[in-house]
């Protein structure tokens, strides 16, 4: 699954959920509000800083569910802005036109799946970034590296 895959899922959960302020949004500004917020500075997806953000919390359990296989542990809206900062929560807002509310009920029912989908499974992106480091041994060996 490509980025733009993911980011189509996260803006389809979105547009879905029970928020009226989502429903009749845009499925390719939702998209690109994700990428705004989710993407690295290179156009990846930013997974290490939501993991460090989310190991360095009270989000432990969150994270192995998320990154792990089985069920996803929710994301309570409360969450949202600890685990991504207000300022990147209210970007994404003020890029919809939805409240900031709003915008912290989004995030909260696409987060998890979205993190999951993209880090569980053959042909993951997360798959596919260890395929280009050689795997899970050269992953280790980069990582070896940089703490040496």
């Amino acid at each position: 699954m490509d980025l733009n895959e993911l980011f189509r899922m996260g803006a389809e959960l979105i547009q879905n959920n029970s928020d009226d302020a989502t429903t009749s949004l845009d499925m390719d500004a939702i998209g690109d509000a994700l990428s705004g917020i989710l993407g690295g500075e290179d156009g990846s997806l930013d997974l290490s800083s939501l993991a460090t953000k989310l190991s360095d919390g009270n989000f432990g359990d969150m994270i192995s569910s998320w990154f792990g296989n089985g069920e996803n542990m929710p994301l309570d809206i409360e969450q949202v802005s600890e685990l991504l900062g207000s300022e990147k929560v209210e970007s994404f807002a003020q890029s919809l036109g939805i409240s900031f509310e709003s915008a912290q009920q989004a995030l909260a029912d696409a987060l998890p799946q979205v993190v999951d989908r993209a880090t569980s499974g053959e042909g993951s992106i997360v798959d596919t970034m260890l395929e280009q480091v050689g795997g899970a041994k050269g992953a280790m060996n980069m990582l070896g590296k940089m703490f040496r």
